[in-house]
């Protein structure tokens, strides 16, 4: 370890060279930086310098920062990330806030998320309802493995289960699960390639592809909810800007009942939140 001046302006050089890159939140993302390079920072050594001038090379590359150091926090936990799993989103908080409210109302229950990924919502939502179980689905294998990783390092691994599959494979007893969750794709397709290239070309496209018109998986598991759900029981599902009237119709064309539309913190209506 050593400590000398020079150091000292290391972290306005890293800050410098984000705002040139037009990182939007430069300080900020400095400090994760050097907090995951440095932890000793402004103590530093050799392989800390190299380890900090590749992280800033992979984000000046628009690599997204979750990716470059591995984790993510969300809702009131940090989540390991990477390349197989969609980056969690703030927005997506409105929808674990909603579901909490509802499981806690009846104390205990069981959530399956469609679509889990990371396992972000899903998990939040167990660390909060210490009484509910819960089943996260996938079609990757890989992202599962990230879910399964993130449900032991918050300790509720004994509460849920995951399984490796599509929505149309899935077997649970008619009419035995509480609530659903999902934050499926729903960028239509020939809309991809305008994301931001932090998304389109880091977050798997298998969790953006929403099909033709962005609806595809919506529609899917429209006809598979009121199979699996309970009498009263509840599907919360995230919708994309301007989507959530449509995503209503859908669903209420399978038999389920609108319970409320939520805004996110920016007004977009985000969380729609259907009954049984």
């Amino acid at each position: 370890m050593f400590e000398q001046d020079s150091q000292k302006d290391l972290r306005e050089e890293v800050i410098a060279a984000l705002i040139k890159a037009g990182i939007s939140s430069p300080r900020l993302e400095a400090n994760i930086i050097l907090k995951y390079a440095a932890p000793l920072y402004p103590q530093i050594t050799q392989e800390e310098q190299e380890k900090i001038k590749e992280m800033l090379q992979r984000r000046i590359n628009r690599e997204p920062l979750d990716k470059i150091v591995g984790e993510r926090e969300f809702y009131k936990s940090v989540f390991k990330v990477n390349q197989d799993v969609l980056t969690p989103r703030p927005d997506t908080e409105i929808l674990v806030e909603e579901a909490i409210k509802l499981l806690k109302e009846k104390e205990e229950g069981t959530v399956v998320d469609l679509g889990t990924g990371s396992g972000c919502i899903l998990l939040s939502i167990l660390k909060d309802c210490v009484k509910s179980k819960g089943i996260g689905v996938d079609i990757s294998e890989k992202a599962l493995n990230v879910a399964k990783e993130n449900a032991q390092r918050l300790g509720i691994e004994n509460r849920c289960i995951f399984q490796n599959c599509s929505w149309q494979q899935l077997e649970f007893a008619k009419e035995s699960i509480d609530m659903i969750v999902t934050n499926p794709p729903y960028i239509a397709s020939e809309d991809i390639e305008k994301l931001d290239v932090e998304v389109k070309d880091y977050d798997p496209r298998i969790a953006l592809d929403g099909g033709k018109d962005g609806y595809k998986c919506y529609h899917e598991i429209a006809k598979l909810a009121p199979l699996f759900l309970k009498k009263d029981g509840y599907i919360l599902i995230e919708a994309g800007m301007g989507q959530a009237q449509k995503i209503k119709e859908i669903f209420e064309k399978e038999g389920l009942y609108l319970e409320k539309i939520v805004k996110d913190l920016g007004g977009i209506n985000r969380c729609v939140i259907l009954k049984k």
